[in-house]
């Protein structure tokens, strides 16, 4: 399943959070590679992710948890 992260919508976005999250869900995405979209995301571009179907239900979660918009692609 595809993902657009659109935005984050907490006050005091947890960088750190948000970037385990993403590197958790996401079924290509290491570390290093998930700080750079967390600063993506967090200065307001959109960032696509792709996302292994058996965690889809969790990872929707995680993301609402952390305050984070998105939208399903597919």
């Amino acid at each position: 399943m595809k993902l657009n992260l659109l935005s984050c919508d907490a006050q005091r976005p947890d960088k750190r959070a948000i970037a385990k999250c993403i590197a958790e869900i996401s079924s290509s995405i290491d570390q290093s590679l998930s700080n750079e979209l967390t600063a993506i995301l967090l200065e307001g571009d959109a960032v696509d992710i792709e996302v292994e179907d058996r965690n889809s239900g969790s990872a929707l979660r995680a993301l609402r948890k952390l305050s984070i918009d998105y939208e399903i692609i597919e």
